[in-house]
């Protein structure tokens, strides 16, 4: 039988944390948070180097090199309240700066099946983020992780758009989908013509958490996720994944090279003429 610390701070000999089941030794700064188990393994396909470190319930986790850079990848599984737990224990683990790499819906026209969505700050129409704060904190991304996502995804000539997301945890009736039987209840008729007149452009499922999470700890966060369905033409495809992951590994990169820069000027934070 494992023995672990307490029940307050369920953690294995070594620092190993209950759920991921990585340790200290493990963790890098920069880390990629899908939400499907099976694309951390294809995120870390794209590395020079990768290392399996441990795959338990719905977090699968390696680590290695992209173009120079320590990084790594683990898996959060569907909803806030698995990402909650990631970015929890990966910050005990000494991790700082979170990019999720998902899937997503547009409810705008602009955004079509195989494009990809850059979040700004997200509405959150979850839960698990209330847990931690008042609602009416705001959960924004870091604009450094932002430019290195636009940068990276201009650098590949990719379709991409950059707005506010609604973070749900509900993929049907809460996305505006019926749920079983023609389930439906009459607030729901206007939700997603509401979020459209609020400019929002998407709806996505963990990145309210990730990044309300990452702003309580002092972290960085941001997101890029492919768009699978297309809200205003009802229509769904499984694409874009191959583009997202490209875009999230070489943000990493690109925010690598600005960190080494704001360190030799000694500056706290990234500026354009830093370089």
């Amino acid at each position: 039988m494992k023995k672990f610390k307490s029940a307050e701070e369920p953690e294995l000999e070594e620092g190993v944390q209950y759920h991921i089941r990585a340790s200290p030794k493990d963790t890098k700064k920069y880390v990629l948070l899908p939400g499907d188990p099976e694309r951390a393994e294809k995120i870390s396909m794209e590395w020079d180097e990768r290392k399996f470190i441990a795959g338990h319930r719905e977090y699968v986790i390696y680590v290695g090199k992209y173009k120079g850079v320590d990084l790594m990848v683990c898996s959060t599984g569907i909803g806030g309240p698995a990402a909650g737990i990631a970015v929890e224990e990966l910050c005990r683990l000494g991790a700082d700066t979170f990019i999720r790499v998902g899937s997503t819906g547009s409810i705008i026209p602009e955004a079509r099946v195989g494009d990809l969505i850059i979040s700004t700050g997200s509405v959150r129409l979850d839960g698990t983020s209330k847990q931690y704060v008042i609602p009416e904190y705001p959960a924004l991304a870091n604009y450094e992780v932002i430019m290195a996502l636009i940068e990276a995804a201009e650098s590949f000539g990719y379709r991409y758009h950059v707005g506010i997301t609604a973070s749900t945890d509900s993929f049907y009736v809460g996305q505006g989908r019926r749920g079983y039987g023609g389930y439906w209840q009459s607030w729901m008729d206007d939700l997603i013509i509401d979020l459209q007149k609020a400019r929002v452009i998407n709806f996505e499922m963990e990145t309210s958490t990730i990044f309300t999470l990452a702003n309580l700890f002092g972290k960085r966060a941001g997101a890029v996720c492919a768009v699978y369905a297309d809200r205003v033409r009802n229509e769904f495809g499984v694409k874009g994944e191959k583009e997202a992951i490209k875009v999230a590994n070489e943000a990493v990169h690109i925010l690598a090279e600005w960190d080494e820069a704001k360190e030799r000027k000694h500056k706290r934070y990234f500026y354009p003429s830093i370089l």
